[in-house]
């Protein structure tokens, strides 16, 4: 048997720094579009709340986060807006974004498991869901900026996510702290995405071109 905690208070603390990450990281890539502000803080939207959206609706648990604590909604607007005044201000904005796009896809992916978890779903659901909350508002960004998805054209991403999923949902037989585990799993997911960047780790690739016989 596997067994999860409650949802403890880091988690979601860890939320609330998400949201603002994964709209700010949208507001980054809507700049490079040239958007309006109404836009980017749409997107910023978007991104922050599409992929436990679309979990909530798969696993049908409502109220949606964003309708039921509308305080997610307004943190993703404000992180949007903030990036429109601050970003000038910031020399390194590829770097910032991919190491807004890890926290962003490390905390998701926990938040969606707990959820799964609360709705007493099946460990291999569990793990979907988080996924699904961890890459999905980024491949609605992506598609709304007409970009590939991060998800499919970069260093690991989606088996961060499943990686993450398992430690943070298969461990707690160990008896350890809920807020203790939710720290350790924050920086293990962390950790593992920002050294697939700095490494380039990669899944291998399937390259066909129609010739060959």
């Amino acid at each position: 048997m596997w067994t999860m905690p409650p949802t403890d208070s880091v988690l979601h603390v860890l939320s609330f720094i998400a949201v603002a990450a994964q709209s700010m990281t949208a507001a980054l890539a809507a700049g490079r579009r040239s958007m309006d502000w109404a836009g980017v803080c749409m997107l910023g939207a978007i991104t922050a709340l599409g992929g436990g959206t679309i979990r909530d609706v798969l696993l049908g648990h409502y109220p949606l986060l964003w309708v039921a604590q509308p305080i997610y909604l307004a943190i993703a607007a404000a992180g949007a807006f903030a990036t429109i005044l601050l970003a000038r201000l910031v020399h390194r904005l590829n770097l910032a974004f991919l190491v807004l796009d890890a926290i962003g896809l490390v905390v998701f992916t926990m938040a969606g498991c707990d959820v799964a978890w609360q709705v007493d779903a099946s460990l291999p659901i569990v793990i979907v869901s988080g996924m699904i909350t961890g890459c999905a508002g980024g491949v609605l960004r992506d598609i709304l900026c007409n970009e590939v998805p991060l998800l499919f054209r970069s260093e690991l991403y989606a088996s961060v996510s499943v990686v993450t999923g398992l430690f943070y949902a298969t461990a707690f037989g160990l008896n350890l702290n809920p807020a203790v585990w939710t720290l350790l799993t924050f920086v293990l997911g962390l950790t593992f995405r920002m050294l697939a960047i700095r490494y380039k780790w990669e899944m291998p690739k399937f390259v066909f071109s129609g010739e060959e016989r």
